[in-house]
């Protein structure tokens, strides 16, 4: 499976980006694709998460009301980032998970950064 992962830039406070994740590879067909980012210093966390029916959706705190996670095809998920903040700086990952009666999978693409200053 791999995920490819763009949209990623420098951006000033209050501004928007989109990141898209397209995942090849997979013949999964219950899954969940989301956003994870990871700031220096700090763990990996959630932001995002959609279900592969793209009914159901999960957002971290901090996000909720200013980030989006859509799809516009079964393996393609977007993530639309309005007021940005200084601390969504970080690298953002995507990921597609699995969890079967016998086994979790967790798949990852290679990140991209986002870095919002003035």
């Amino acid at each position: 499976v791999q995920l490819v992962e763009s949209g990623g830039g420098l951006v000033q406070p209050g501004g928007s980006l989109r990141l898209s994740c397209a995942a090849s590879g997979s013949t999964f067909s219950i899954y969940t694709m989301g956003w994870y980012r990871q700031a220096p210093g700090k763990q990996r966390e959630l932001v995002a998460s959609m279900t592969s029916g793209g009914i159901s959706t999960n957002y971290a705190d901090s996000v909720k009301g200013r980030f989006t996670i859509s799809r516009d095809s079964p393996k393609t998920v977007h993530l639309q980032m309005n007021g940005l903040k200084p601390e969504d700086t970080a690298v953002y990952f995507c990921n597609l998970h699995v969890t079967t009666t016998s086994r979790i999978y967790d798949y990852w693409g290679q990140g991209t950064q986002v870095t919002v200053s003035s």
